[in-house]
């Protein structure tokens, strides 16, 4: 009896102890059934989707994490302005990812097309690349985007020179700067809405309003938003200053820039390569990945080549390598966005079409967390035609926010959902006055004037 005991013991603490990994605890777990939404080019209504989004599952052995999930997010995708057809589809997903992740001391291994890690609502993250590349014996783009003739090689094949997505194909992301691949809705940079940048790029927003996976604030450590395909984190834009958890909140950044070059003859570490098109107008710098030049910055906020460092952070306090969605001062993406080019652990997680190993499925405990004054945000303020209720963080779970005239009496009610951030509400038909905007379940309020 007293061994039988002893191995109990042993396994429920093996699980207590599984369930303490952050790369078990935060996923986006969609528990009340929420839907996919998308906009349509001409209309600015949202279409609700019977695709449940967010993460469905999670489940868990020693060594392994299983995430099965849509791809599709809570927030609203679409329309792509450059044509795309494809709209975000179900993946039916299941990413198995390594729980205990280590650093590759081989050669290192590139980023790839497709999917290299995932983000904590399911949504598959790219690379820098959007397969299109120079042919340097055509004098001309090659890939796989209607007009363009296939690359030598086929998908796969290397080339001197690599189109980067973010810069050309900004027309084709929607508001969330997301878009799909063939149904794969996914990300290539920081998952946070061109609106709220500081300086805005984009006018898709305008017309097709959506708000990203989170809000950068730069006053607190920005949310764990993902795991790479070598199982190490991924966070936000803005960490703290030094490793070891040290020197207040600052904005961790790249240590990439752009070449001071005219032609593109060789590569940053002065590789003889096949010629790419001269610097134009056409072909500005930052149109291919290859225009960039690591620089090694001993600054403690500055990233290593792969676009991490090792750090401590809320979710890991004894700390871990830890890569950042880097962004510029005026918060626009900044390269390599992400992770990459290469990755600095050892590539492990993919996707499986089945588990076949004992798991233990993870069923989370945390109720409706609390929202301190500074956490969420009512504006514009005063306000004639639309009030909009931001919450400055990831939605774990969904939140119902109210807004009440000056007597108390409840007007409207909407819902930010698990994995959005903001709730809008129609103040066309409200009277002047003072009014007050509640999240229900929260202590205080905060007032708005209609004018």
């Amino acid at each position: 009896m007293k061994k039988n005991l002893f191995i109990l013991l042993i396994v429920c603490g093996q699980q207590a102890m599984a369930q303490l990994n952050p790369a078990i605890e935060h996923w986006m777990i969609n528990s009340t059934g929420i839907t996919g939404r998308h906009y349509v080019q001409g209309n600015s209504t949202p279409i609700n989707e019977t695709t449940l989004a967010n993460v469905q599952t999670v489940q868990y052995s020693n060594n392994w994490v299983y995430v099965t999930a849509t791809g599709v997010p809570s927030y609203i995708t679409g329309p792509f302005m450059d044509g795309n057809p494809s709209l975000a589809t179900s993946q039916n997903a299941i990413f198995k990812m390594p729980l205990n992740p280590t650093q590759n001391t081989g050669t290192l291994t590139n980023t790839t097309g497709g999917n290299i890690g995932i983000f904590v609502n399911g949504v598959a993250l790219f690379d820098y690349r959007d397969g299109v590349a120079w042919n340097s014996n055509s004098n001309s783009l090659c890939g796989g985007l209607p007009g363009m003739s296939p690359c030598p090689g086929g998908p796969g094949a290397s080339f001197s020179w690599n189109r980067d997505a973010i810069r050309a194909e900004k027309a084709g992301f929607d508001c969330s700067k997301g878009h799909p691949a063939m149904g794969n809705y996914h990300h290539h940079q920081n998952p946070s809405a061109f609106k709220l940048d500081l300086t805005v790029i984009s006018n898709v927003c305008d017309l097709y309003d959506a708000d990203g996976l989170y809000v950068i604030d730069s006053t607190v450590h920005s949310p764990l938003i993902g795991y790479a395909y070598d199982g190490f984190p991924i966070y936000g834009a803005y960490g703290f200053k030094n490793a070891d958890g040290t020197g207040g909140i600052t904005r961790i950044k790249s240590s990439y820039q752009l070449r001071n070059i005219t032609a593109r003859t060789v590569w940053a570490d002065g590789t003889d390569v096949p010629d790419g098109p001269t610097v134009s107008t056409t072909y500005p710098l930052g149109y291919f990945r290859e225009d960039y030049e690591f620089i090694n910055h001993a600054q403690a906020d500055y990233l290593d080549v792969h676009n991490g460092r090792f750090c401590v952070t809320p979710e890991y306090p004894n700390g871990i390598y830890c890569y950042f969605a880097t962004v510029n001062e005026e918060w626009n993406s900044a390269y390599p966005y992400v992770v990459g080019p290469t990755f600095y652990g050892v590539k492990t997680a993919s996707k499986v079409t089945s588990i076949t190993e004992t798991v233990t499925t993870y069923t989370s405990s945390a109720g409706i967390s609390e929202l301190t004054d500074n956490q969420w945000t009512v504006y514009p303020n005063p306000s004639n035609d639309i009030i909009m209720v931001q919450v400055n963080d990831l939605t774990n779970q969904s939140y119902t926010v109210e807004l009440f005239d000056a007597l108390g009496k409840l007007i409207q009610s909407q819902q930010i959902v698990q994995g959005s951030t903001i709730a809008y509400f129609n103040a066309d038909t409200l009277y002047k006055g003072v009014y007050l905007v509640k999240v229900k379940g929260q202590n205080g309020s905060k007032k708005i004037v209609i004018q």
